[in-house]
């Protein structure tokens, strides 16, 4: 099932524990080897759980980009949520109270409640098969492949309005990086890797965002000519094209 490797296009390139790491990869062999062995109820929990592992990384970068918005929308949850160490501390809490905070970045939906409310409906699918209900709804390959394309569609949804963030990080990035002799790694691409990615788990398709970045909003800062050197060195090695080659 080809689509179902999308996903990975959505969760980080680099982790800041190998355990974390170790934890995606786990996940997704679980999907694959259900899969293969026609246990789609247990297919379908692992990958859902890819799932809410992104969405975990998306509130992740609320806080670390928007820290000041982040305390604001996460009120009502206990202190530990606001003191979280990891993306997956979030787990901890309810997953459809979490998903509620996903309204910050899809504000500008014209449905918004709707829009959470699917999302939320595949938290009480994956719920259902975790018991034991005697019920295996998940007869037939087909059946998990619809759940599937309905996690990308969200994933993809979820990514899409994230894109202001993104790119509000990679400019402040530019910015601070600008000058050797203050950023952490003069190394261009160890600074990419440790400072911009590292730092905030960013995937595949949120350096996509900052790729369509228009750096010439950055052209009156005194060394410009770094912060294009900076963006080329991300479009060598990230950029979807090169990619696939």
């Amino acid at each position: 099932m080809e689509e179902a490797y999308e996903i990975l296009d959505y969760l980080p390139i680099r982790f800041k524990e190998a355990t974390e790491e170790e934890y995606i990869k786990f996940l997704w062999e679980a999907f694959e080897s259900n899969y293969q062995n026609e246990k789609y109820q247990f297919s379908f929990m692992a990958y859902h759980m890819l799932f809410m592992s992104s969405v975990y990384f998306n509130v992740w970068q609320i806080k670390s980009i928007r820290e000041d918005d982040f305390h604001k929308i996460r009120l009502g949850f206990n202190e530990d949520f606001g003191n979280a160490t990891s993306p997956f501390n979030f787990s901890k809490e309810n997953e459809s109270r979490v998903l509620d905070l996903l309204r910050y970045t899809c504000a500008s939906h014209s449905d918004v409640k709707s829009l959470i409310g699917q999302y939320k409906k595949l938290v009480k699918e994956r719920n259902g098969v975790a018991h034991a209900n005697g019920s295996i709804p998940f007869r037939t390959s087909s059946y998990l492949e619809t759940r599937v394309s309905d996690i990308i569609r969200y994933t993809a949804e979820i990514q899409s309005y994230s894109k202001p963030i993104i790119q509000e990080c990679f400019k402040k990035f530019l910015i601070e990086s600008q000058d050797e002799e203050t950023r952490p790694y003069v190394d261009i691409s160890e600074q990419i890797n440790e400072v911009l990615i590292h730092e905030h788990y960013l995937s595949q398709k949120d350096l996509e965002f900052c790729l369509e970045y228009d750096i010439s909003n950055l052209a009156d800062e005194p060394n410009y000519i770094e912060i294009e050197k900076i963006f080329q060195e991300l479009q060598t090695q990230y950029s979807p094209e090169d990619l696939e080659v």
